[in-house]
């Protein structure tokens, strides 16, 4: 990793940063971001791309395929259906899954959610959030390791949103589940754990990484919070595309996302585009993925980027859309670690980032989503303990 010089900013007063939600993590003060101009992007044939082999060399070909050279396109679907139709590369086990799972017949995940629940470990705790939390981390682990089963890839594993301000509770959590993954034969490699990016959670993924646990941050809003992810070594970091640019429409005063709006960019891909460039040029581990992307054009716009999760809807569009290789158009690679080593980043940018310099940058938007991510997960999270206080024991136990 290249060494990334250091300086410290000074920081300025700011009101939005005292929202009551996130008043464990933020002090009060700001610093509007800087950007550096981008190169253009060179225009690439699909066809082109190393390693990619399909009919697209002698004929006809679905622009799905031809996207899929250029990073890894990983469907955004609860689950089960949609298998076979777009097989999935990589998988999250979360609350939001369990809870989907719950609310289906009979299945192998449902049988690993009832497994978990029949667990005498956790049963025996006579201390009732003891027992549903355990039950919880059983269900996850049994889920993740039947979707590791069917996905080449790695499973990322929610980790609890309500530890998003408690790093040791984060790194328990964490070990917790490692141990429990080891038992059902999962091998450390194939695990992600998906931590929020609160300072926190950022702090806590580099312990992590530090003992060779791999960490996937979400909830990335802002610039500030992505290069502290990747300073910090997180194996993956989640940027949510359609999220920054709906804000943006109902929302003003954001420094970051005003001064991309200003130079007529998108202001989700825009950060996209300089985190990717930022961890490349500067040497980090980190991998890139772009969720919430809302439609083809966006995915275009982002190819090159490690991973991109696509809506069905988007790539049952990319499937039956058929391009071959001496048509007009060509797609583009827009992200490259070679025109990532052309971009410039100021002194700001290049800052080694902590807790105050973190919430100084962070702007309303990443605030507020930020807040309100958290606050759908810790709702996901109680729904599922209500619903397997409710149900349990199952029937079959």
């Amino acid at each position: 990793m290249s060494s990334v010089p250091l300086r410290s900013t000074p920081l300025s007063s700011s009101s939005y940063l005292q929202d009551p939600r996130l008043s464990r993590l933020f002090s009060a003060s700001s610093r509007p971001s800087n950007r550096a101009a981008l190169p253009p992007f060179p225009r690439i044939r699909a066809s082109a791309a190393g390693g990619f082999s399909s009919s697209l060399d002698t004929g006809a070909t679905t622009e799905l395929d031809a996207v899929s050279a250029f990073s890894h396109i990983v469907p955004d679907t609860v689950i089960f259906d949609d298998f076979q139709k777009f097989p999935p590369t990589a998988a999250t086990v979360s609350s939001s899954l369990l809870l989907g799972i719950c609310s289906l017949p009979d299945t192998i995940f449902r049988n690993a959610v009832e497994m978990a629940l029949g667990d005498s470990a956790c049963y025996g705790l006579e201390n009732i959030e003891a027992r549903l939390s355990c039950f919880t981390n059983k269900a996850l682990v049994n889920v993740g390791g039947e979707l590791a089963k069917m996905v080449p890839g790695r499973v990322s594993t929610e980790v609890d949103a309500r530890l998003a301000y408690d790093t040791q509770g984060i790194i328990k959590k964490v070990h917790d589940l490692m141990k429990l993954y080891d038992n059902v034969g999962v091998p450390p490699e194939r695990i992600l754990y998906k931590i929020p990016s609160t300072w926190q959670g950022i702090e806590a993924s580099r312990l992590l990484e530090s003992e060779g646990i791999q960490t996937h941050l979400t909830f990335v809003y802002s610039f500030a919070q992505a290069a502290a992810a990747a300073q910090a070594g997180a194996s993956v970091i989640q940027i949510f595309v359609g999220r920054l640019r709906d804000w943006a429409r109902h929302h003003a005063g954001d420094p970051e996302i005003d001064a991309s709006i200003g130079r007529g960019e998108d202001p989700g891909l825009s950060l996209v585009t300089k985190s990717y460039n930022y961890i490349h040029k500067n040497g980090y581990k980190s991998k890139l993925m772009a969720a919430a992307v809302r439609n083809k054009q966006d995915l275009f716009s982002l190819l090159g980027v490690d991973y991109i999760i696509a809506p069905l809807k988007v790539l049952q569009s990319l499937k039956e859309s058929i391009t071959t290789p001496d048509e007009k158009f060509s797609f583009v690679r827009r992200l490259s670690p070679q025109s990532a080593n052309t971009c410039n980043f100021t002194q700001e940018d290049l800052i080694k980032w902590d807790q105050r310099s973190l919430a100084a940058a962070m702007g309303p938007a990443s605030v507020d989503l930020l807040a309100s991510g958290l606050e759908g997960y810790v709702n996901q999270a109680k729904r599922v303990e209500d619903l397997f206080e409710k149900i349990w024991p199952p029937p079959n136990v």
